[in-house]
């Protein structure tokens, strides 16, 4: 018979076990409660009653954090599977040390404290600034369309509800017209208890159709409003500073929509957004990226499709949160103006915006000009030439490989193809979470890499070594 490690799942066990040990040394999970422990977490429990107040205890909102953070690196979204992952998952389990809450306390803890949640971003920028991991050399800003939790096909234009309302009105005026002229026979057929106050459910539901129709048009007459503002204040802004007089040709407040104008019955915060040839109902995520470490320095969320309104307060948040303006502001054409590069420039940093869209062998096509640039070129001029140089597309270049790795890694290995909330300013925090989650990861790699860990605990096996050159000396896989 063959000789076997002792087992006896009766037995039980005669000293109290450390949960920790369940999990080899440098596991993620373990870095993960490491990385909690040193975060201020007292936003999370400000609101939290008092004990004296009596009452059920609440979970430790350390244990909360940990168990999300966790949940999110490893693509789980959903409160109910976390709440399965906690029972089954040896990781998850050592992060609650064993308690086990049910899915409505976790569902709970995030959507009553997302903010606090979304804020933990700025710690994490700091963290990983005293490792050494914010360079702020060059900072890559982009965005990107995530779908919102809504259905496009739940939206429609300010023309369809005109024309929908005065349809549902000639509905409700012709039944009322109706019942004016039956009431003799309304009152034999419904016996002399009825109140005759009550409306029946077919026009009770015209009546809400109608309203939430109505509801939905003066949101879209106040964009309108907003919109036109928006655009008067940028066009005097631009005038005075052509030294022009500015002359107003409308009233904002006089301001219409346009017939093809839309809100989302589900979602009204939501747009219609392109992502390539697609055609959603999303928002638009923006984020800052550290070109050389890859770590988010500020993100914000949108519900505005161009991304050139968002430059300026990204660049404003990245100086926030790292406490100093980056060396160089990296971004593609879509966020090019004039107004931008200036601002950029005037924040202490270089702006390196394409004026259009630079095609990827357009890099091998353009020669670089010679010489010291003529004084009365224009800005887009001015930045078409500084990107041709060498320097300029060498710096431009880090922009597709650090920020849009960070869009990729947060769809497909953590899992956000559609946001779960509906608002923009849930949604806003959340994703600020997840971009603290982002750079969580980032930190404990770079951990793992100095002390020759792999991601799941242990020491890193060395590749194989070359057979044309077995002196060469090869990196450790991380």
């Amino acid at each position: 018979m063959g000789r076997f490690i002792p087992f006896d799942p009766n037995q039980p066990l005669l000293l109290p076990p450390d949960l920790r040990d369940a999990l080899p040394e440098g596991h993620t999970a373990l870095l993960v409660g490491d990385l909690v422990e040193q975060l201020d977490l007292s936003e999370l429990t400000a609101g939290l009653p008092d004990e004296r107040l009596g009452g059920a205890p609440a979970f430790d909102p350390r244990m909360l954090v940990r168990v999300w953070i966790y949940a999110y690196l490893t693509g789980v979204r959903s409160s109910r599977k976390l709440s399965q992952a906690i029972i089954e998952n040896v990781a998850f389990r050592v992060l609650a040390h064993n308690t086990t809450p049910g899915y409505w306390a976790l569902n709970r803890f995030r959507t009553r404290h997302r903010k606090a949640l979304g804020n933990l971003l700025v710690q994490t920028v700091q963290l990983a600034s005293s490792l050494g991991l914010v360079k702020l050399g060059s900072v890559a800003i982009d965005g990107t369309k995530i779908r919102a939790n809504a259905s496009k096909h739940k939206a429609m234009s300010y023309a369809r509800m005109s024309e929908r309302e005065a349809k549902l009105r000639a509905e409700i005026e012709a039944y009322l017209r109706s019942v004016d002229a039956q009431d003799e026979q309304d009152e034999r057929t419904l016996g002399p208890d009825d109140d005759g106050m009550s409306l029946p459910p077919e026009l009770r539901d015209v009546q809400a159709r109608r309203k939430k129709i109505a509801e939905a048009k003066r949101a879209l007459e106040e964009r309108a409003r907003e919109h036109a503002k928006a655009e008067q204040e940028q066009r005097a802004e631009a005038a005075t500073a052509a030294g022009r007089e500015f002359r107003p040709r409308s009233n904002p407040e006089e301001a219409i929509p346009r017939p093809a104008d839309q809100i989302n019955f589900t979602d009204p915060e939501s747009r219609i957004m392109f992502r390539g040839s697609e055609v959603l109902q999303a928002y638009n995520a923006q984020a800052a990226v550290d070109a050389d470490t890859h770590i988010v320095l500020a993100a914000a969320l949108s519900n505005q499709s161009s991304d050139a309104p968002q430059l300026v307060p990204i660049a404003e948040q990245v100086i926030e949160n790292a406490g100093r303006a980056p060396k160089r502001v990296l971004a593609d054409a879509g966020y090019y103006s004039n107004r931008n590069v200036h601002a950029i420039t005037e924040l202490g940093s270089e702006a390196l915006i394409p004026p259009m869209k630079i095609r990827h062998h357009a890099w091998r096509e353009e020669r670089a000009p010679r010489g010291r640039a003529p004084a009365n070129l224009s800005t887009s001029e001015r930045m078409r030439r500084r990107l041709s140089t060498l320097e300029g597309k060498r710096y431009y270049r880090q922009r597709q490989t650090s920020v849009e790795p960070v869009f990729g890694i947060t769809r497909a290995a953590r899992g956000l193809q559609q946001l779960l909330h509906r608002g923009i300013n849930k949604n806003h925090h959340l994703w600020r979470f997840d971009m603290a989650v982002h750079n969580l990861m980032k930190i404990i790699r770079h951990q793992q890499q100095q002390h020759g860990l792999t991601p799941g605990g242990g020491p890193t096996r060395p590749r194989a070594t070359p057979p044309n050159n077995p002196t060469a000396a090869v990196a450790p896989a991380i």
